[in-house]
């Protein structure tokens, strides 16, 4: 495994990620094609540090700041949306070291090069068996899991025949980690968009997990401390959907932008760039895409000085966290479908790649974490409300 520079800073991070943008650029449509990110590139997504960003200093992470997980992601996804996606899952994935004991998270995590991604919806189920869980289950949406070193599924709990209920009568739900290895890859990914995550179903039957290779994030405290771990796990995925769609958005103005000064409509006699409506497309798409960002990091920022300080992430910024995220997603998506619609014919054709972001963009708003019900968790927060979810 391709190893990765030690002490590497968030900023260091950044940095290389704009760096291998140009790669992932240039590789898009093989990785459409393959349905799968090259070599290459994921051994440069290694080296760049991107995936552990969210791992702890002391097992030989990054630890990096949120606002450093957002521009690298961003970046990577101006390259191209499905490298930008599987480094948002494979970053914000490293986080799960924290839920584990330190033994058991040097054992997965302390390779720099390692890569680990999974799902965490509940589809399996797990028995406990001596000191650890006897698991199966199938998961869909396992992005990157040609590329991966490690992988989780959630499951519910199960003990005499039934499943196992937490003191506030939820269910009893933990997340198991498997060497890539012992998992099954069911090819499913046959999809509109993001092609090249590579998001198949995995698959496990009766596999034997060991106790320390699992976590619940509804009930397990992080074992670090410091502001990164006092951010909820699934806000930090949305945030890395959310720089996912903001550098896809960026990447569909750049190319509106270098159509428009070269490409004059049929019937015109001028160039796109000269006529009013592309002029304004572009500045409202340009506009929405800065204000959304802004909102983000503005959020963040706000959330992390909030975690120096009081050692937590108050309900209200998570749910704002959680609102920033969804619209972010959104305005990129409005901003997609505008600059390809000002592209006119040109924009159809495969050799196009407003035609790939607009179908990139539209699967990103599909993902649950930032989809439409996300408005309401956020809403019930601003109105007082119990947000009824621990996926918060």
């Amino acid at each position: 495994m391709t190893q990765v520079a030690t002490a590497l800073s968030g900023a260091d991070v950044v940095r290389a990620a704009g760096e291998l943008a140009p790669l992932a650029r240039r590789a898009a449509l093989d990785t459409e094609r393959d349905r799968r990110l090259a070599d290459e590139l994921v051994e440069e997504l290694r080296r760049s540090g991107v995936f552990r960003l969210c791992v702890p200093r002391t097992i030989g992470g990054v630890e990096g700041h949120v606002l450093d997980l957002l521009a690298a992601v961003e970046a990577v996804a101006r390259g191209d949306g499905s490298a930008g996606w599987c480094a948002a899952i494979g970053a914000t994935s490293g986080a799960l070291a924290t839920y584990l004991p330190e033994p058991a998270a040097r054992e997965v995590y302390g390779d720099p090069g390692v890569i680990s991604g999974g799902v965490f919806a509940p589809l399996g189920r797990a028995t406990p068996v001596g000191d650890g869980y006897r698991v199966s289950g199938r998961w869909p949406f396992a992005s990157g899991v040609n590329h991966c070193d490690w992988l989780m599924g959630g499951c519910l709990v199960e003990e005499a025949g039934g499943v196992r209920q937490l003191p506030d009568g939820s269910p009893d739900v933990r997340l198991m980690l498997f060497a890539a290895g012992d998992v099954e890859v069911i090819d499913t990914w046959t999809v509109a968009g993001l092609c090249g995550t590579g998001s198949h179903d995995i698959a496990v039957d009766a596999l034997e997990v060991p106790a320390d290779r699992s976590a619940s994030l509804l009930t397990d405290a992080p074992r670090h401390d410091g502001p990164l771990y006092a951010f909820p796990v699934f806000g930090l995925l949305a945030l890395g959907i959310a720089a996912v769609a903001l550098g896809i958005a960026a990447a569909a103005i750049d190319e509106l932008i270098g159509l428009a000064g070269a490409k004059t409509p049929q019937g015109a006699r001028r160039p796109l760039a000269q006529r009013a409506s592309a002029q304004a497309s572009v500045a409202r798409a340009g506009t929405a895409v800065d204000a959304a960002r802004a909102l983000v990091r503005e959020e963040v920022t706000r959330a992390w000085d909030l975690a120096e300080r009081e050692g937590e992430v108050p309900m209200e910024n998570r749910g704002a966290l959680r609102g920033a995220a969804t619209h972010a997603v959104s305005a990129a998506a409005g901003a997609v479908t505008a600059m390809y619609e000002a592209g006119g014919g040109s924009a159809i054709y495969e050799s196009s790649p407003l035609q790939r972001y607009l179908r990139d963009i539209h699967v990103a708003t599909q993902h649950m974490i930032v989809g439409p019900a996300t408005w309401e968790l956020a809403g019930r927060v601003r109105l007082g409300m119990d947000p009824g979810t621990a996926q918060l």
